[in-house]
Order: structure tokens, then C-alpha cells, then sequence
């Protein structure tokens, strides 16, 4: 009888681990409205906030090109303080939105990852000159870490949606390998852009990149899922990113 309970309480278990698997948004369980992505190229301001202060800190330009097997997503930081942008490169499938490259360079530090069955690359601290080869065999389905953001404008956003997503990060400081990333709430609103009643989802999230303390708030437009504003809450610190039209 013993026996018998012991066996069934592992199946339970296993049971759970793997449906708990399953539910997490990922590549081979994608419910993005695929359509709703196309090809485009959008500019935003990022202040840092200061009580009623708001001081410009750069600007974020982001191009996405939608071809026939992948989607390339560009994005180049402009930084108010610095001469060298930041330029992030990632390319997704165009079916399921599987990760398939990233590269990141800065001033910091220089990354390139190949997606396949192993992810391959390096990781240079420029600070150190200290270049790590990566090899890493992650178990389950995931995301792309530099993907999630745009990945939440084309889910099929409603009153009260939540979820969580399977995302891929490496980054020695902040964690290395499947974390998750959490939409907390949605809620449909109108606010005031550009001196126009905007209608949008307000879409509150956060990751284990941060350790679930930073809190990013995207403000996307019902209809074409542009992403008008961000607000970051992180240590009782707030930045500020806002679309140029």
C-alpha cells in the first residue's frame, strides 16, 4: 500500500512539473497573434525621473525587418553621456518565434549567441578583457531574453491577462540560463499622448533578470500594438520611454 501511495504521488508530481512546463509561454506553447507583426522602425526618448524632474538620458531606435523565415530585430541606444551606441541584434523565427541569434555590444562588454541545440558564443568584459566562451544545454523551450518585450505586444491581450514566459539570459551579473519573465496584470485604458486619447493595454511586468524587482509598465495601442510608453520602477528609482511620432 505504501508502495502504491509513494508511486502515485511521484506520478502526481511529475504530472504537475510537466503541465507547469507546458503552460509557460514559449516557442512550442506560443499564443502571439502572429500577424500583428510587420516590418517597421520606431524611435523612443528615455528620460530618468526625478520627482517633477524629467531629464532626457538618450534615445532608443528600434527596427524590426519581417522576412521570410525570421524576424531581425535591431535595436541602437543613444546614449546623452556617451560617444559609442549600444547595438542589439536578434533573430527569431517567423513561425514560432524561436531564438536563433543575439548579439549585444556596448562599452562594457561585447555578447554573440547561436541558438541550435546547444548555444554557442562568447561573452567579453571589457571592463577585465576577459572573454568567456559560452556552451550551454538548456533543457526546455524558451524565448530570447532581448525578445519578450516586443513578443508581449502580440499576445492576445485582455482585461485581467496574465502569464508567464520562458525566456533564455546570459548575463554573468545578472543570471545565466531559463529564467522566467511575468505578466502581471493587463488592463484596457485610454491616456493622453501627444495631446490625443489614446486607447491602450497597460500591461505590467517584470523578470528574474531583475529578480522580480524592477516593474516595467507598457502602454500599447489596442489596435496596431505600437508601444507609446514604458515606465521602469526599479529600487525606488523611475526611467521613462516615450514613442516619437
Amino acid at each position: 500500500m505504501k508502495n502504491a501511495l509513494y508511486i502515485l504521488l511521484f506520478t502526481i508530481g511529475t504530472y504537475i512539473q510537466v503541465f507547469s512546463q507546458e503552460t509557460l509561454l514559449s516557442p512550442i506553447n506560443n499564443s502571439a497573434i502572429k500577424k500583428l507583426m510587420k516590418s517597421e522602425t520606431s524611435e523612443m526618448n528615455w528620460f530618468m525621473i526625478n520627482g517633477s524632474d524629467k531629464m532626457q538620458i538618450g534615445k532608443v531606435q528600434t527596427e524590426i525587418q519581417k522576412k521570410k523565415d525570421n524576424v531581425c530585430i535591431i535595436t541602437m541606444v543613444n546614449m546623452t553621456q556617451s560617444t559609442t551606441k549600444w547595438i542589439d541584434s536578434t533573430v527569431v523565427g517567423i513561425q514560432n518565434f524561436e531564438p536563433k541569434y543575439h548579439s549585444s555590444y556596448n562599452q562594457q562588454r561585447d555578447m554573440v549567441l547561436k541558438f541550435g541545440k546547444k548555444i554557442t558564443g562568447y561573452y567579453l568584459d571589457k571592463k577585465t578583457d576577459t572573454k568567456t566562451e559560452i556552451a550551454e544545454e538548456p533543457k526546455t523551450s524558451f524565448f530570447d531574453s532581448n525578445f519578450y518585450p516586443q513578443l508581449i505586444r502580440f499576445l492576445p491581450l485582455k482585461d485581467s491577462y496574465s502569464n508567464t514566459i520562458s525566456i533564455f539570459n546570459y548575463n554573468p551579473t545578472a543570471g545565466i540560463g531559463v529564467i522566467t519573465a511575468t505578466i502581471k496584470n493587463t488592463e484596457e485604458t485610454t491616456f493622453s499622448f501627444n495631446g490625443k486619447e489614446r486607447q491602450v493595454w497597460k500591461v505590467e511586468t517584470t523578470d528574474d533578470i531583475s529578480n522580480n524587482t524592477a516593474i516595467i509598465t507598457y502602454y500599447i495601442d489596442t489596435s496596431t500594438r505600437k508601444i507609446f510608453k514604458q515606465e521602469i520602477d526599479f529600487d525606488g528609482r523611475k526611467m521613462l520611454m516615450e514613442l516619437i511620432e
